[in-house]
């Protein structure tokens, strides 16, 4: 029995390289992908790639990019789509890459991570279930993630684009 610790500890230091080196190959495709479409649409910009988690991430940086962010970030996930598309119709595989472009997604996490503070908040003052505005799937994955650091509960409602997330009191 002793030895079945030290198995796990082998297994889970093998599996990582394995999926580190998928998601680099992911970040490299889509880092070809954007780097053919900001050429076509004759946008300068640099591109970074990284490994965060569980998925790979590409970040556009550089000269003003606000045309390929667009209103509330429309333009940005619909690249991120196309990206993963072109990522999958090479890999065979689904792809979760996350694309960012102008420091965009990480601005929005640090104003959502707040938003899912202050509505934590609310919700232990006033013992009362709290439904946000509706949100991307990016934007709900962090709001949970703040309401959950808090040690309450949420859920995503709605149907999309109009899915939101409730946070719910202690019980």
């Amino acid at each position: 029995m002793a030895d079945a610790p030290e198995q796990e500890d082998r297994d889970d230091t093998v599996e990582p390289a394995t999926d580190i080196e998928a998601l680099e190959r992911e970040g490299d495709i889509a880092a070809d992908y954007i780097e053919g479409l900001l050429d076509i649409a004759d946008f300068d910009g640099d591109i970074d790639m990284d490994v965060e988690g569980d998925r790979a991430m590409v970040s556009v940086v550089g000269a003003t990019l606000d045309e390929l962010i667009g209103d509330k970030g429309e333009v940005l996930e619909a690249m991120q789509e196309l990206t993963r598309l072109a990522v999958h119709r090479t890999t065979g595989n689904r792809s979760r890459l996350m694309l960012d472009i102008g420091g965009y997604r990480e601005g929005r996490r640090k104003a959502l991570t707040r938003i899912g503070k202050e509505a934590v908040d609310e919700v232990k003052r006033s013992g009362e279930i709290k439904p946000l505005a509706p949100m991307s799937p990016f934007e709900r994955k962090v709001v949970h993630d703040a309401v959950a650091a808090a040690g309450l509960h949420s859920e995503s409602e709605g149907e999309e684009p109009n899915r939101y997330v409730v946070i719910h009191p202690v019980d």
